[in-house]
């Protein structure tokens, strides 16, 4: 497992996701939860920096853990998630701030996420407020964005959120490029039915 931690983070930061120090990740493994340590490099992870501590309630092991363990703890108390990424890319936290969800023009982002909501709250990081809002929306979205704070994305293992949050960044990065040029784009898309169904 810490393979798959050490592996991801390293992807995470090469992919310019955070910074040094930022971010976070977990698993669930029933009522247990490995997730990075409090202040830990993702780019740099070692097996010290992987705390496993309870799905309910505080151990000895929660003071390391990540500040956002309430968030990752309400996800996956409310949805069929087993493993969480949050980053804070930087092309996402932009678009944040510009509307109130991404909508992607590229076919993967397009394919893969739909649409992405963001929300606006008084306190970003590691607050019951954000536990509960993102977790609400987990249960309908792979993705959420809070505003200026970054996304939060589930999965079954670490790569497949780590899909969700890299494919929302291209999709931000090429609205900004696009919002760059001022120009109008050429439709390409041709959405059946099934298309606003997950």
């Amino acid at each position: 497992m810490y393979e798959q931690f050490r592996d991801i983070g390293r992807d995470i930061y090469l992919s310019h996701l955070i910074s040094s120090h930022g971010g976070n990740m977990s698993v669930r493994l029933g009522d247990r939860v490995l997730i990075t340590r409090r202040g830990s490099m993702l780019g740099r992870l070692t097996p010290r920096d992987i705390i496993e501590t309870a799905l309910d309630g505080d151990d000895s092991e929660t003071a390391l853990a990540s500040t956002e363990i309430v968030v990752h703890r309400a996800i996956y108390k409310r949805t069929n998630g087993l493993a969480i990424v949050h980053t804070h890319s930087p092309h996402t936290i932009l678009r944040s701030m510009l509307a109130d969800e991404i909508i992607p023009v590229d076919s993967e982002a397009s394919y893969l996420l739909h649409k992405v909501p963001v929300y606006s709250l008084a306190r970003t990081a590691g607050s019951s407020e954000v536990a509960d809002t993102v977790s609400a929306a987990l249960k309908e979205y792979k993705c959420v964005c809070l505003r200026g704070h970054g996304p939060f994305a589930i999965g079954t293992v670490l790569e497949e959120a780590f899909q969700w949050v890299s494919s929302l960044e291209m999709a931000c990065k090429i609205l900004n490029l696009r919002d760059s040029l001022g120009a109008d784009l050429i439709e390409y898309r041709e959405h059946g039915e099934d298309y606003e169904r997950w």
